[in-house]
């Protein structure tokens, strides 16, 4: 088996919790709407705004990959069902993204990539629209790669292909940690990776065939991971 070379990161879920940082940037495009297109505001409650969003995504499956551009898709219907210039979905959409990138960070986490950093190239490989740059974190990545800039989402190979290529890396030098059995663990593994699942509340273990961890932690205890 070939010695790791590199590790890449899910964002989401795996260095920080996202579900509180998604509310955030939620209430705070409302917030905006409220005083900037209050016919907005009045008409679609933050809750509204969300299944607004859901439906944008179900329209346009061919976007899957693309959750910005859903996100844009939906503050336009909006603007236009309240009958409010749809150009004001984009400073709307600036609201939204500035509050989706102010994250906390699991405990240990920055330490723990700061760590690896010193003995490994480090990646980022995200299906979503955290900038990495704006979150703090691009001193420890090499860098960071989208669903976006791809075109392709995980589990879909093409993003661990990606990362191989840029890391001038055989797709088996490298180890993927994430917390999702399916788009980090089987993508991971499809592409010929290496894979660990972050699994912090033990319910996934049993479904993979790969080491898993319980904290990010033990990434740097564990140095079986690493051979």
């Amino acid at each position: 088996m070939s010695l790791i070379r590199a590790i890449t990161f899910d964002l989401d879920d795996t260095l920080w919790p996202v579900a509180p940082v998604i509310d955030s940037a939620d209430m705070a495009v409302h917030r905006w709407f409220r005083e900037n297109a209050p016919a907005v505001a009045r008409r679609f409650h933050v809750d509204d705004l969300r299944r607004l969003r859901v439906d944008t995504g179900l329209a346009h499956p061919e976007l899957a990959h693309d959750l910005s551009r859903l996100r844009r898709l939906s503050l336009q219907r909006a603007c236009r069902e309240a009958g409010v210039d749809e150009a004001l979905a984009e400073p709307a959409f600036q609201a939204f993204f500035s509050h989706r990138q102010r994250v906390t960070l699991f405990p240990g986490a920055r330490s723990t990539l700061e760590s690896l950093s010193s003995r490994y190239p480090l990646a980022a490989l995200s299906n979503g629209n955290a900038d990495i740059s704006r979150t703090g974190l691009d001193g420890v990545f090499r860098f960071s790669l989208s669903a976006i800039e791809v075109g392709a989402a995980k589990p879909d190979p093409r993003m661990f292909e990606e990362a191989a290529r840029r890391l001038e890396l055989r797709p088996a030098e490298i180890m993927h940690v994430g917390d999702d059995p399916l788009r980090d663990v089987a993508g991971a593994l499809e592409a010929g990776c290496r894979a660990v699942l972050l699994d912090r509340s033990g319910r996934y273990a049993r479904f993979v065939e790969a080491p898993v961890i319980r904290s990010i932690e033990e990434l740097l205890d564990q140095q079986a991971l690493m051979e």
